[in-house]
């Protein structure tokens, strides 16, 4: 049965009348449709474009597609219908179109540097196989690889790039060339730097960047996901560091404070910017809301928190907005979350591929 909604449409703020049928909308009536919402503001489907189904609470590999199925719903329920995960150490592609599922944009294993990342999640390569490696996972995934650029080096004391400048350009490349977007995961003010200027279409976290690299990114498209539910925790990270790597416990407090100016700086530069929430291993499920709070305390106008969160989004991921046959995906507030960005946080009604979930 054709499902119909009638509401102040976003982005455009019209009054408007839609019509779902299957999982496709249109603006042309259908006889017979059940109204199942009439009033308030109706939003494309919320994405978290920074997550990790495949990583459980605590920073250990799922075992199975029903925990990935499980933390997918949770983020359904809030909202969020479309997800990109940025590294899953365990293969779910049985859910890329499964009924009830949040639409999937997904990256295979982090590719990451021996001993230099979270232990049994990534692919530990040394730099002469990167490439290599790099263009399985780009097989791996649909249409995403992700890179950890930077991570502590022990040997060193602090956060430093994981391999040289020309074997990280060269993963870029090999993940350009097998038809993926290579996203990178970086804190560090030197590994952002040497990945930006290698072509990466999207910095994960970001935390070391500089204006003049800000304005690079602007320049190339570059998108930024901050990840700031994941900042905050850095005051933990530095916690645990205290008395055996001073310098990184140091330079990770710096990075967190300096960094909603950072974002802020970002957004005025016209770098495009994603909601993501970097949910998986340390940091739960179902917290997009939370997340664009955050981004607006920064100092981001609501009504583009919520751009980067929905339309903005679902358009850079590939995933239509609520346009004549685009995917039936939508929440619904009783206020208009422009104005008042805490209503994210209550969705009236949630449709999901055209079936009514809330």
């Amino acid at each position: 049965m054709a499902l119909h909604v009638r509401g102040t449409v976003l982005p455009d703020g019209e009054v408007r009348d839609l019509w779902l049928v299957g999982d496709r909308v249109t603006y042309e009536p259908v006889a017979g449709a059940e109204t199942i919402s009439d009033g308030g503001f109706v939003v494309p489907g919320l994405v978290d474009a920074h997550c990790h189904l495949g990583i459980a609470y605590g920073a250990k590999p799922i075992e199975s597609v029903d925990q990935a199925r499980e933390l997918a719903v949770i983020d359904r329920d809030a909202g969020v219908l479309a997800l990109r995960d940025a590294g899953s150490p365990y293969p779910y592609p049985e859910l890329d179109d499964e009924p009830g599922v949040p639409r999937l944009a997904r990256a295979g294993r982090h590719v990451a540097a021996p001993r230099r990342y979270l232990r049994d999640i990534g692919v530990e390569v040394a730099g002469d196989e990167v490439a290599a490696v790099v263009t399985a996972q780009a097989k791996a995934g649909t249409g995403w690889v992700k890179l950890v650029g930077d991570w502590i080096d022990r040997e060193v004391g602090d956060l430093a790039p994981s391999w040289d400048a020309a074997t990280m350009a060269a993963a870029v490349e090999a993940a350009h060339a097998a038809g993926a977007r290579a996203a990178v995961h970086t804190f560090s003010e030197e590994g952002v730097e040497i990945m930006v200027r290698a072509g990466v279409d999207s910095v994960e976290h970001g935390t070391g960047l500089s204006l003049d690299l800000i304005d690079e990114m602007a320049r190339r498209g570059t998108a930024l996901v901050p990840t700031m539910i994941n900042i905050r925790t850095f005051g933990k990270i530095a916690d645990s560091a205290r008395g055996k790597f001073d310098g990184y416990a140091d330079h990770m407090i710096h990075l967190r404070d300096r960094f909603p100016s950072v974002v802020l700086a970002a957004h005025e530069a016209g770098v495009p910017i994603y909601v993501g929430t970097d949910a998986g291993g340390g940091i739960r499920h179902g917290l997009a809301a939370d997340e664009m709070l955050y981004l607006h305390e920064a100092g981001i106008p609501a009504a583009d928190v919520l751009a980067s969160a929905s339309w903005k989004a679902r358009e850079w991921l590939g995933f239509p907005g609520l346009v004549e046959g685009g995917l039936a995906d939508l929440v619904v507030y009783d206020a208009d979350p422009r104005a008042d960005l805490r209503v994210v946080k209550a969705p009236r009604r949630i449709v999901l591929r055209g079936a009514v979930i809330k």
